[in-house]
Order: structure tokens, then C-alpha cells, then sequence
């Protein structure tokens, strides 16, 4: 399993209400692609939210919010924890 951090950028800002139930929709359809999000962040002002996510490939972690809530990040990059 690798892990991604993927970007997504809202024009305008965004709403951490909001971002929160795109998140319960993730959980709520991650096991369909053998996904798991782990983690988000998010800065309001910007318009930007980060998510941690573990998956087989970039595809099957965007395939996740495409299905869930239809927000797809801009950029997803695969990561690795440094110590």
C-alpha cells in the first residue's frame, strides 16, 4: 500500500463543515476501493485541503472522492514519513 497526499484548492475558501462531511462520505465509500484516508487538514482562508490518504495507486484514492462527493483533488503526490 503506498500513501498520497493529494491537494485540493476551492476557489472563494471552503468551509470546514463542509469538508468534514465530504470526509464521513470518504470513510463511507473507502472500503470499495481498498482505500483508507487517514488524515485531512484544512485552511479555510485559502481555500485548500490536504488529505493523507493510504491506497493501491493515485487512481483508487481519487476514484474515492469522485464516487463519495465528487471533489477531486487538483494535484496527488505519493509521500513517504520521514522521522
Amino acid at each position: 500500500m503506498n500513501t498520497y497526499m493529494d491537494v485540493h484548492t476551492v476557489p472563494g475558501g471552503v468551509n470546514l463543515d463542509d469538508v468534514v462531511k465530504a470526509h464521513q462520505a470518504d470513510l463511507a465509500t473507502q472500503g470499495e476501493f481498498d482505500v483508507s484516508y487517514l488524515r485531512y487538514w484544512v485552511d479555510e482562508a485559502h481555500g485548500k485541503i490536504f488529505c493523507l490518504v493510504a491506497a493501491p495507486s493515485a487512481d483508487a484514492a481519487a476514484a474515492v472522492h469522485r464516487k463519495a462527493h465528487g471533489l477531486v483533488a487538483d494535484e496527488i503526490y505519493q509521500v513517504a514519513e520521514g522521522a
